[in-house]
């Protein structure tokens, strides 16, 4: 039975849907995905169009709503809205560390993840769909960041279930290898570094001092993980956020206390990057990381750490040779290395399943082609310039294959811009997409 609650200015209703871990064996394993229904107060049984939000990730639960905030402030003006916990998060069937040791070993696991990329993503939203709406029922999309992807995938498998699609911060390479979506980053990453380092210069020696006290005694952090040079360098992510620049200073300039033995890495230092670090509370978005740009079209091979062996040709990126030299430390992004299943705990019992999910040279491919460039979905685009998650580049490449898209692109906001523009930049979407821009 659905629950139903009241928050300031919303009413959200609570939907847990079986669905098949393999649509290709509808009859076979279920799991749960969970959905949260949001609604304006008063419009309960409004006849109001739905609009499915997929989160960004991969391995991310949907945002959850304390009230009429961030985006739902314009999307709740005419929509019913779903925020859907994608397959592995949130309230559906996790999988984690403690749940995935069910499933037997490391390649049963890795068998069991290989159902949780976009396809399969997409395959839970049409059987929702059809549930909630009815077989002929067309609800629009949302898509953030991996969502975005997702948004793709979609518009390839089922844009029959569509009556028209958002997507903010995350138009992914079509046909992009994983080597070749970090071979992208990693300059774009390096700018966020300096733009970092001109607008903070004195983090420049509190970050070398950070890494050459780590390189000798990497620090414990409150969870038991392992603070070494590498995964320090990781606080990057947060440098592709509209405020992430200062609140990695904030974090940085309370990062040494005088102990008992002289200067140590305060408690709240390493409270605060584990906050930022830690996998605990979303696994697979480090298990699956890679597998997202996985197709056997582009990666025959499998995605391989494509991170990892690209890293090599950026040697601004190794803190070593950084210190050996006098040089900033470059914090890096998004990117997975395996090194981290052997510091976080939440990920060192899913070491070997990363390892077989990195081999793997049979993902099916994402996105059709053909079918995106016939496209009759209306579909606007918001895309950030010089995003540093998501290459521009290859958005515009991809802007232009499908059909019938229009993006906007600007540098007003960062990747978090649906959540930080308070729905302007979902307003300006949906008037995009009514031809009222």
């Amino acid at each position: 039975m659905s629950t139903a609650s009241r928050l300031p200015g919303i009413v959200t209703t609570d939907h847990v849907f079986q669905v098949p871990l393999d649509h290709q064996a509808p009859d076979g394993e279920q799991i749960e995905v969970y959905a949260r229904e949001v609604v304006a107060p008063g419009r309960e049984n409004d006849d109001l169009p739905w609009l499915l939000f997929l989160q960004g990730g991969p391995g991310g639960r949907a945002n959850r709503p304390l009230g009429r905030d961030s985006w739902l402030v314009r999307a709740l003006d005419d929509y019913r809205v779903l925020l859907l916990d994608q397959r592995g998060t949130g309230r559906s069937t996790p999988a984690t560390r403690q749940t995935l040791g069910r499933r037997g070993g490391p390649q049963q696991q890795a068998d069991y993840l290989a159902h949780f990329r976009a396809d399969s993503i997409v395959r839970d939203a049409e059987l929702i769909r059809r549930r909630l709406l009815g077989e002929g029922g067309r609800w629009s999309l949302l898509g953030q960041s991996f969502g975005g992807f997702c948004t793709l995938t979609y518009l390839s498998l089922a844009p029959e279930g569509l009556r028209e699609a958002f997507v903010t911060g995350g138009l992914a390479g079509l046909r992009t290898s994983a080597a070749d979506v970090y071979r992208a980053a990693y300059p774009r990453v390096a700018r966020k570094n300096s733009a970092h380092y001109s607008r903070y210069p004195q983090d420049v020696a509190v970050v070398r001092g950070i890494a050459a006290h780590l390189a000798k005694t990497p620090a414990r952090l409150p969870d038991g993980g392992i603070l070494t040079v590498e995964a320090f360098q990781g606080l990057g992510l947060m440098l592709g956020s509209g405020t992430g620049s200062h609140a990695l200073h904030y974090l940085l300039e309370e990062a040494w206390v005088d102990g008992v033995d002289g200067p140590e890495l305060s408690d709240s230092f390493l409270a605060g990057a584990q906050a930022q670090l830690a996998f605990g509370s979303g696994p697979l978005y480090a298990v699956l990381h890679e597998s997202i740009y996985g197709q056997r079209s582009v990666d025959e091979a499998g995605t391989g750490w494509a991170a990892e062996r690209v890293r090599g040709e950026f040697p601004a990126f190794d803190a070593a040779l950084a210190l050996e030299s006098g040089a900033p430390v470059l914090f890096t992004g998004e990117m997975i290395y395996p090194a981290l299943f052997e510091t976080d705990p939440a990920l060192q019992p899913l070491r070997e399943t990363a390892q077989l999910l990195a081999e793997r040279g049979d993902w099916p491919d994402l996105y059709d082609l053909e079918r995106l460039a016939a496209n009759t979905v209306p579909v606007v685009a918001a895309v950030y310039h010089d995003d540093m998650y998501v290459d521009t580049a290859d958005s515009l490449a991809t802007a232009d294959a499908v059909a019938g898209l229009r993006a906007w692109v600007t540098n007003e906001w960062e990747h978090d811009g649906l959540r930080m523009s308070g729905g302007q930049v979902l307003d300006r979407l949906i008037r995009m997409a009514r031809g009222e821009l």
